[in-house]
């Protein structure tokens, strides 16, 4: 099943998207006279997801009328949702990228790092390149959702406890990082460095992850691009190393690494390319000075 969220009259909605249509979870309620969460964070928190979804897999979608569906091109597209409890992010976690940035291949566990929830944007939101930094780079990366609370899980258990799986960018302030490696944390923290959507697909869409092909663009042109069975570090291991150092649950997102970064400037459109899903595009704008009590 793949669901989106969509921005409508000052709101955010959950829908399921079939073909070039979508319906709205809200809609589904009405017509059906059913209570399933309107909004994707509350479909995972609530553990709705396995009926939704089966009621998907049975037809459920005859079951309404065509005036019940708009057309895909018609919607303005949210990020999934604002409030993840935790981002994770991978780092280096192609052979590629690894030996670029350090000159050896990784080590035995991977670079890993947090993202802020004042970092999460959707799809065509705006970046918004901080003062802090003269040089900012873009990456794509395969995004992990989690659909149960779980902890101390086998890698081969990893695929129960996963939703499903999105598009994402990762931004960073290279700069920052490039004057010492403990600025890491930093260097991915401003607001708006952290992007997902449009789509969000269930883990049962994919029989094997391993031909998911990942691709970083700019301004329309394809700049890095490697597939999963090339990750060092492969999701559902990832998955399993981070249950291990703490309790995971529904909503939480995980970033898998990227093959490769670009270095985005004011007026550029970066995206994000995965076999099956939508792309995730964000335009970029100049540096900005704000200084505010809220």
């Amino acid at each position: 099943m793949k669901l989106a969220t969509i921005k409508n009259e000052g709101k955010e909605l959950a829908v399921i998207v079939t073909a070039e249509k979508a319906v709205s979870i809200r809609e589904i309620n009405r017509v059906l006279g059913v209570n399933w969460s309107e909004d994707l964070f509350n479909i995972l928190q609530k553990n709705q997801l396995s009926s939704l979804n089966d009621w998907y897999r049975s037809g459920g979608l005859d079951q309404l009328g065509s005036s019940s569906l708009v057309d895909v091109d018609n919607l303005s597209f949210g990020p999934l949702y604002r409030n993840p409890g935790k981002i994770w992010g991978v780092g280096m976690n192609y052979v590629e990228k690894a030996i670029e940035l350090s000159g050896s291949p990784p080590g035995e566990e991977p670079v890993i790092f947090m993202k802020p929830i004042t970092s999460v944007i959707g799809p065509d939101d705006q970046i918004v390149l901080p003062d802090q930094s003269s040089q900012v780079t873009a990456e794509a990366e395969l995004g992990v959702i989690i659909g149960k609370t779980c902890k101390n899980i086998k890698e081969e258990e990893a695929h129960n406890v996963v939703a499903g799986f999105t598009t994402t960018l990762d931004m960073t302030a290279k700069d920052i990082h490039a004057k010492d490696p403990r600025f890491l944390q930093r260097s991915k923290s401003f607001d708006t460095f952290f992007s997902f959507g449009p789509y969000f697909l269930t883990v049962d869409e994919w029989e094997d992850l391993e031909d998911l092909r990942v691709m970083t663009s700019i301004n329309g042109c394809a700049r890095h691009q490697n597939v999963v069975r090339n990750m060092m570090f492969k999701p559902w291991w990832i998955v399993s190393f981070f249950s291990e150092i703490m309790t995971l649950h529904p909503g939480d997102i995980i970033m898998t690494g990227t093959p490769g970064s670009v270095l985005i400037r004011d007026g550029d459109v970066v995206g994000c390319e995965i076999s099956g899903f939508k792309e995730l595009r964000n335009s970029v704008v100049g540096k900005y000075s704000v200084n505010r009590l809220e």
